[in-house]
């Protein structure tokens, strides 16, 4: 699983222009997912993204959690975190999973992620066109791959 995480200070998703998903303070996670990903990858990225130390202490150094914070989580799905981008201009995205199987992967990962963090999570809605409106805070943005885990 690849991620993308910023720390933000509003974030929405927007469908067919209904908003389906909006949150104050918290994490905005793009979420791709590809076949040789499994449910040890969906605890440990849970894990490391609702106990990242990305949020400022009353010192201003980052060193809280969006546990620690309270904040929200919005994760929206995005096979194009897979794109290979090796050979011409136009990216493959060979290596990311099908609807069949990354779908049940992204409603695992969100259901993993409400039960770490004790509260609900929003989500985009998979395979939609979907706008993505966000206030970057800080800004700061990370990116995990659990390919890289060890």
């Amino acid at each position: 699983m690849k991620t993308v995480i910023q720390r933000v200070s509003k974030a929405s998703v927007t469908v067919d222009g209904q908003v389906v998903s909006s949150i104050g303070y918290g994490l905005l996670v793009l979420l791709g997912i590809e076949d040789a990903d499994g449910k040890e990858d969906i605890d440990w990225l849970s894990q490391k993204i609702v106990n990242l130390r990305i949020f400022n202490d009353d010192d201003g150094v980052m060193n809280r959690s969006v546990l620690d914070t309270g904040g929200d989580i919005i994760v929206v799905s995005q096979f194009t975190l897979h794109a290979l981008t090796k050979k011409g201009n136009r990216p493959s995205y060979i290596k990311a999973s099908k609807p069949e199987v990354a779908i049940p992967m992204y409603e695992s990962f969100v259901e993993k992620i409400e039960q770490d963090l004790g509260k609900k999570v929003g989500t985009g809605i998979f395979g939609a066109d979907m706008k993505v409106e966000l206030l970057n805070d800080g800004p700061v943005t990370i990116t995990i791959d659990t390919k890289n885990k060890e």
